[in-house]
């Protein structure tokens, strides 16, 4: 049941990132870019989580990337958010 959480998860990810992309090419609103980009990081985030936990869970250890990549996410937001603000 785990699994098909994560892939849930990944999938609800990227179609936000698809739809907040694709209507920042329409209206050019950074904010929407920005918010776009995190969510795609977020997609890499949760299908880390996936290869992480379900197909390699004792081979290889992929926390450190899948903080790294979270980390990369809320931070490209969070400096879309200040550089709008201003």
């Amino acid at each position: 049941m785990a699994e098909a959480v994560y892939i849930l998860c990944a999938l609800t990810s990227l179609a936000c990132a698809v739809l907040l992309l694709r209507a920042w090419k329409r209206t050019q609103s950074r904010l929407l870019l920005w918010s776009g980009l995190c969510f795609a990081g977020l997609a890499l985030n949760n299908v880390l989580l996936f290869v992480d936990l379900v197909l390699l869970p004792t081979a290889v250890d992929l926390y450190v990337p899948r903080l790294i990549t979270g980390l990369a996410s809320a931070v490209v937001l969070l400096y879309g958010l200040i550089w709008d603000a201003s």
